[in-house]
């Protein structure tokens, strides 16, 4: 039988008799509650944002970068192969002659090793097909490399030549691509994920972080007018915890965003586009000696156009591509360089100066072709292969190595802006924890001694 008085249950009636402990009880427990809850949000996504700027800096970002690079090694490989056959048995240009092969063969392990780190840095199974066409397509391009280098006649050469560029040209290169883009790809993602929690985090830790201020300072007011106490310590340093933390938790999340995005922005992005336009000035390049070995094929001057705008952002960039037969041009454009070209080319990336040594390859150039087109080939080969101050291989020299000390300064700018990154979160899976503990322990002690008083 359940005892009734005036209509409200005997418990009721003890409960509403005691109002002050309960009431008490209650607003402790939520204030416990809403800490509990503040110290999973936190620890949970502080954990996940170090996670994710570890992916972005240890498997994302050089998972682009190995792909940009293999990219870029790919079209110097073939560079320098143009440049061995031109110098052909020379005496005058021996010195160009072993310096195209020492070059071929360091590009050859720069690929090998690329394709390695691919293979295995963890990549997904279509990038891991990707790496397999790769190395079996560049086995045969090695192949036909060495035929080429071989062959007892001009013709033979050239003939075995063809094959090779176009394997390069048809499957590496646009393996090559397809790999890089993948990576970029991810790391976009990557980045993409990483700000969503951030948001998130500071999300919650604005609406947990106020609701547990709120309770504690609330708590505070009604003690100090029930029991006529104006302070009580406890409750003030667990307040000052309860405000100081999730506005830290919010400055460090932002903070960290702050330097990725500066990384990203300034740092990694340009790094790979200028890795796409090293490629790209390479490859370029090699078009002023396919000219010439080809007995100048009016495609490779007008390839050399098409890549040269696209390095100076000039909105025309545009490149013939080959056909399933061989060096038809094809004007349809290669969507790489113009997505280079879309970034603004060379002036936007490097400055002027870059921008005017390419213009001193370009003049190069234009000489070779006019004397290829006069009949006199070997003085164009001499101009062409030479390393000498005013040959194109010196013009191009000084050209790509202002190029690499920019990429080598984005990298280095992205290198550092990680760094700070992850320094910036050091010790926020922990520290949460630690403080928010400190917090639920303190609210029963801060109540302790009031409860005390109704036993």
């Amino acid at each position: 039988m359940v005892n009734y008085r005036g209509g409200v249950p005997a418990t009721i009636s003890a409960l509403f008799r005691n109002e002050t402990p309960v009431r008490l009880r209650l607003w402790s427990a939520l204030t416990v509650s809403a800490a509990a809850l503040l110290l999973a949000a936190l620890s949970l996504i502080m954990s996940s944002v170090q996670g994710q700027v570890r992916v972005i800096g240890r498997e994302a970002a050089p998972q682009a970068a190995t792909a940009s690079d293999l990219y870029f090694a790919l079209s110097d490989l073939d560079a320098q192969v143009t440049r061995i056959l031109l110098a052909g048995d020379s005496d005058e240009l021996a010195g160009s002659r072993v310096d195209a092969l020492g070059a071929y063969r360091d590009r050859g392990h720069q690929v090998d090793r690329d394709l390695h780190q691919s293979l295995n840095a963890g990549a997904a199974e279509v990038d891991r097909v990707i790496v397999l066409r790769l190395m079996d397509g560049l086995a045969v391009y090695r192949q036909r490399v060495g035929q080429a280098l071989a062959a007892g006649s001009a013709t033979d050469a050239l003939g075995y030549y063809t094959q090779a560029a176009n394997l390069l040209h048809q499957r590496l290169l646009p393996d090559a691509r397809a790999l890089r883009d993948a990576g970029t790809a991810r790391l976009d993602d990557a980045y993409v994920r990483k700000d969503a929690t951030a948001s998130l985090g500071v999300t919650l830790a604005v609406l947990l972080g106020g609701l547990l201020l709120a309770l504690l300072i609330g708590l505070q007011i009604w003690l100090a007018r029930r029991f006529r106490r104006t302070w009580n310590p406890a409750l003030i340093v667990a307040t000052v915890i309860g405000a100081v933390l999730p506005a830290a938790a919010i400055l460090v999340l932002n903070v960290q965003s702050s330097h990725l995005s500066h990384g990203l922005e300034r740092g990694l992005g340009p790094y790979l586009a200028l890795s796409e336009m090293r490629a790209l000035g390479y490859d370029a390049a090699a078009d002023t000696g396919r000219y010439v070995i080809s007995a100048n094929l009016t495609y490779y001057r007008d390839d050399f156009t098409g890549k040269s705008a696209c390095l100076t952002g000039d909105p025309a960039c545009t490149t013939p591509r080959l056909d399933a037969d061989g060096w038809a041009p094809d004007l349809s454009g290669d969507p790489v360089t113009d997505a280079a070209s879309a970034r603004g080319g060379l002036p936007r990336l490097t400055g002027a100066d870059v921008l005017s040594r390419w213009d001193a390859y370009r003049t190069g150039h234009e000489r070779i072709l006019t004397l290829a087109a006069a009949g006199r080939t070997e003085e164009a080969v001499q101009r062409l292969t030479g390393i000498r101050r005013g040959d194109a291989a010196f013009d191009f020299a000084y050209f790509d190595a202002s190029v690499s000390a920019v990429t080598d300064e984005r990298k280095a700018t992205f290198d550092q802006d990680l760094a700070a990154a992850e320094r910036t979160l050091t010790g926020w899976v922990l520290l949460p924890i630690v403080l928010l503990a400190a917090v639920i322990a303190l609210i029963p002690l801060s109540v302790r001694k009031r409860l005390e008083e109704y036993r």
